[in-house]
């Protein structure tokens, strides 16, 4: 049987894998110089009266680094699509063609990099925060344990810190590596 502490442990390591997967998540929505079918995640359409994901009426791929090709199933949602993608605010301009919908990715200027790394550090410190809120958590409720004795909760703040310190390096190796990949020419 696992004792309180270990459970309020294994929550905390389980509150801060879902800050670091919705950072990367996040992350992967931010348009850098690559094509990536996962930059359309947030694409929703109007079809059948109801706002559904783009990926559920079509085939999202990316067959060259500056061009996303959506397959939809039935040709007949192609507008809609095509005008889901445009308002979508991400700075796209696809076009129709036999039914398939070209989204051809412009260039990113030096200005609009800049803009798109304050996005990205924004997000990051959105996982940080998350992070030390899972940690905050697991800490008031290792305070409020009774039966257990003063070192064992020493020890358990100690891991806590430990894990909460792994888990900001690995949203810091993210904010790198994205913003290599943005500003790289």
């Amino acid at each position: 049987m696992t004792t309180p502490i270990e459970q309020i442990k294994a929550s905390a390591r389980q509150h801060m894998d879902k800050s670091l997967e919705s950072t990367k998540r996040e992350l992967a929505g931010i348009r850098s110089g690559k094509a990536s079918p996962s930059m359309l995640d947030t694409v929703r359409v109007e079809v059948y009266g109801q706002q559904m994901p783009l990926n559920q009426l079509s085939s999202v791929s990316a067959p060259e680094p500056r061009l996303i090709l959506v397959t939809p199933w039935d040709k007949a949602n192609a507008k809609a699509i095509e005008k889901a993608i445009r308002e979508a605010d991400l700075g796209l301009d696809p076009a129709q063609q036999g039914g398939v919908i070209r989204v051809p990715l412009p260039s990113l200027n030096e200005q609009r990099r800049k803009d798109l790394v304050k996005v990205v550090h924004k997000l990051v410190e959105e996982g940080r925060i998350g992070v030390r809120h899972a940690r905050t958590e697991s800490r008031d409720r290792l305070k409020k344990l009774s039966g257990v004795s003063e070192d064992d909760v020493k020890h358990a703040e100690k891991d806590l810190q430990k894990l909460h310190d792994d888990y900001i390096h690995k949203v810091d190796e993210l904010l790198k590596a994205k913003e290599a990949e943005l500003l790289e020419v």
